[in-house]
């Protein structure tokens, strides 16, 4: 192939495997898991748009992290499922850059939106009384509007900078997406540039919203231990574990992904990984958020009830 990514016209994505019942078996799981995670995340969108007693200030972020794990999976899912059937595994340009501009800017809008709902749980545990009047309902739209708009704008960094890198070795990813390390590995040469690119993405995008819910959660911890009953700072402490758990997920398998120099990268244990937070992560989201959550299963058995009278 020539060099200059002009001569690339298309990339053959691997996958998991060349083993025809393998992939047969992975189809049925991916489609398991695909479906489980719109049903689930569907779900608690209307729940929290139907369900008054979750028109709070915090339902108002689930219900917004549900749309971005439904339009993110969305993001990854169905092509997996197309080449696990087909043995034709080929994914146009335009479409690996789409693919790719879409799954960076909705992973930074998560970013973006786990470190508003830190800030949430913030001031209803540190000011439970002046909760409401704090986080008013132009607030929380402001912060939504502020992670998605955060999170595109950097992604259109990436995506101009990542696609005319020149791809020259072949057009073979090896992986199950178009990502940054696989895309780096058909790269002639990386420019120092786009190395510091990268650093600017990673600190902006991933390192900052992590410094901000960590220090979030200093001040969580601080205020839950100026509480007197016990029963009381485990009650603080519950309102705050779904979005600890989600948070310890997602940014732990990013993290180990992107924070380390390209010439560790080990392609098929990325691969496993990078599974987790795109497939696997937007399925678990609704059961993190509802199997603990009294509010959420009240209004779930209410839906139930109404859907069957």
């Amino acid at each position: 192939m020539e060099k200059g990514n002009h001569t690339v016209t298309e990339f053959i994505l691997l996958g998991f495997t060349t083993n025809p019942v393998m992939k047969l078996v992975l189809f049925v799981v991916f489609l398991g898991i695909y479906s489980m995670t719109l049903v689930g995340n569907t779900t608690l969108i209307v729940l929290t748009c139907n369900d008054s007693r979750l028109h709070t200030p915090m339902y108002f972020f689930i219900g917004n992290l549900s749309f971005l794990d439904l339009w993110y999976s969305s993001v990854y899912t169905p092509k997996i499922l197309v080449t696990c059937i087909s043995e034709d595994k080929s994914i146009s340009f335009a479409g690996c850059l789409s693919q790719f501009f879409f799954s960076a800017g909705l992973a930074y809008s998560e970013c973006y939106l786990l470190a508003a709902m830190a800030y949430d749980r913030y001031v209803a545990i540190s000011n439970p009384l002046l909760y409401a009047q704090a986080m008013t309902r132009r607030l929380c739209i402001s912060l939504v509007l502020v992670s998605y708009t955060g999170g595109f704008i950097n992604a259109i960094i990436l995506t101009s900078n990542t696609f005319t890198l020149d791809f020259c070795d072949d057009n073979v990813i090896d992986d199950f997406f178009c990502d940054v390390p696989p895309l780096i590995k058909l790269a002639c040469d990386v420019r120092e540039s786009y190395q510091a690119v990268l650093y600017f993405l990673l600190a902006s995008n991933v390192i900052t919203p992590t410094m901000l819910i960590l220090a979030s959660y200093l001040f969580i911890i601080a205020a839950i231990l100026r509480i007197r009953s016990t029963q009381g700072r485990l009650k603080a402490f519950s309102t705050c574990s779904s979005h600890l758990i989600s948070v310890t997920l997602y940014y732990g398998s990013i993290l180990y992904i992107y924070s380390r120099p390209s010439s560790s990268y080990s392609l098929e244990r990325d691969k496993m990984v990078s599974t987790f937070y795109t497939v696997l992560f937007p399925m678990l989201n609704p059961m993190i958020y509802s199997l603990r959550n009294k509010d959420v299963k009240e209004a779930l058995k209410k839906l139930f009830k109404l859907a069957q009278s």
